[in-house]
């Protein structure tokens, strides 16, 4: 009898295991107001508003006032950036950035594309909407969305956009060309922050789902790494049927099977589905995995618990706001790169373009509120969001650069992502793709919605 039990059981949760494993749940589209106060009984006001960056003498000369007076701390002998920024190298950053830097030029620049605001849950969102200057006969534009993380913006995508919206023009052929829209998470950037607690990324999802809607797009493509990994990964889970393709260079992929894998994965790693390359990219596991995460996730925990606290010394200081987040775009593109007495910053980047990155947050004074994004999501329920075990059934494919902060291998991200059509090894690049890398970036991305498009 207990015998029929036990197997009855057994059955039962089999069957029930195969028949949930892939249920297509979707997330609640809900609703939301972040603007100060109550919300207005009135419509909100859905114009979209042409914007133009801008800058004054007096911006310019408070910066250089601020920067002449940086007191720095010598580094160790031979420290390198072992132990963050160093301090010979950022002197040589901050005389460039006060004599050498043009930000009326770099102002200048970011006007190249045409950018927009517009009023979703009474936060002004900022965002750039570029269209292809030219369409091959009888093809229509696909529409791309492309979200950005920290501690990155928009500014990231500059150097990939002509290679989407005129794909032909550099070498990259002319089946896909993309129509290519690129907005600012709420507070960062020129997008306002939020003025009431948790605004996170289902949040953000929301917001730029209505977006794309309000740009009369019913369907179109998203992408993302590092918070625009997630945001468009929940835009595929509130509304998948909007959703054509969704391709990633960064995946929150969080199951305990996965970690358990780790310590066998190297013997065993055909019988947990790990390729050669996967071996190489995870192993030795104390280093590649649990050493780097460590060097490279204190400032998460600071930013998960409490961002406001190191928000104000960085919103007073440019030059500490250079070197917390410049030596992210140091150690992030490459971790050998903390062996060098430069960071190998200008190996994959220039000055002008890192710059603009600070400048960015420096004239619209947003690092506090970026940092917030953090505490929002994984300062409360971390884990334990619907979002995070929900797998997301839209076609998918992914794009995984070798220095990228932690490997997932494809077995991980199909678990997460079922309908997962495109997976390819990058042969270079890290954590800021679409900055460093952006012909491979774009290759991937037209490949990938090329085997979308078949039947």
């Amino acid at each position: 009898m207990w015998l029929e039990i036990l197997l009855a059981s057994v059955l039962g949760l089999a069957i029930y295991w195969f028949a949930s494993r892939d249920k297509e749940e979707t997330l609640p589209l809900g609703d939301g107001w972040w603007g100060p106060g109550a919300r207005p009984t009135a419509p909100e006001d859905e114009s979209i508003r042409p914007f133009k960056v801008e800058t004054s003498d007096e911006e310019i000369n408070d910066l250089h006032r601020r920067i002449e007076k940086a007191r720095l701390t010598p580094p160790l002998e031979d420290s390198r950036f072992h132990y963050g920024f160093n301090t010979h190298y950022l002197q040589k950053v901050l005389a460039y950035w006060r004599d050498g830097f043009d930000w009326r030029k770099q102002v200048a620049e970011l006007n190249r594309y045409p950018h927009f605001k517009t009023r979703i849950e009474g936060l002004d969102i900022h965002f750039i909407h570029v269209k292809p200057p030219r369409l091959p006969a009888g093809r229509s534009a696909k529409p791309l969305l492309m979200v950005h993380g920290w501690p990155g913006c928009f500014y990231e995508f500059y150097n990939i956009i002509p290679l989407l919206t005129d794909p032909e023009s550099h070498g990259l052929g002319g089946e896909h060309v993309f129509e290519v829209i690129c907005p600012s998470i709420p507070g960062y950037g020129f997008s306002e922050a939020a003025s009431k607690k948790g605004l996170n990324s289902v949040a953000t999802a929301r917001i730029f789902y209505k977006l794309m809607l309000r740009l009369g797009f019913r369907e179109f493509y998203a992408q993302g790494g590092d918070w625009g990994s997630l945001i468009c990964t929940n835009i595929a889970q509130l509304a998948p049927s909007h959703v054509k393709g969704l391709h990633l260079n960064m995946a929150f992929v969080v199951r305990g099977l996965h970690a358990l894998t780790l310590l066998l994965g190297r013997r065993f790693r055909r019988l947990f589905g790990y390729t050669e390359r996967d071996v190489e990219l995870m192993y030795p596991l104390r280093e590649k995995m649990f050493h780097s995460l460590l060097r490279e996730s204190g400032y998460m925990h600071i930013q998960c618990t409490k961002p406001d606290t190191v928000g104000c010394a960085l919103n007073d200081s440019p030059v500490g706001l250079a070197a917390y987040i410049l030596e992210k775009f140091s150690t992030w593109t490459s971790s050998d790169f903390r062996d060098l007495e430069d960071g190998g910053l200008e190996r994959k980047f220039s000055l002008d373009s890192l710059l603009t990155v600070i400048m960015i947050y420096w004239t619209t004074g947003t690092i506090t509120s970026s940092q917030r994004f953090y505490k929002e999501n994984m300062g409360h329920n971390f884990l334990s969001e619907p979002h995070e075990r929900m797998k997301v059934h839209v076609p998918t494919g992914f794009a995984a650069f070798p220095s990228e902060l932690l490997h997932v291998p494809e077995k991980w991200v199909k678990s997460k992502y079922p309908k997962l059509v495109s997976y390819n090894y990058m042969p270079r690049g890290g954590h800021f793709a679409a900055f460093e890398e952006p012909e491979l970036l774009a290759r991937d991305l037209g490949q990938f919605v090329g085997r979308v498009g078949r039947p």
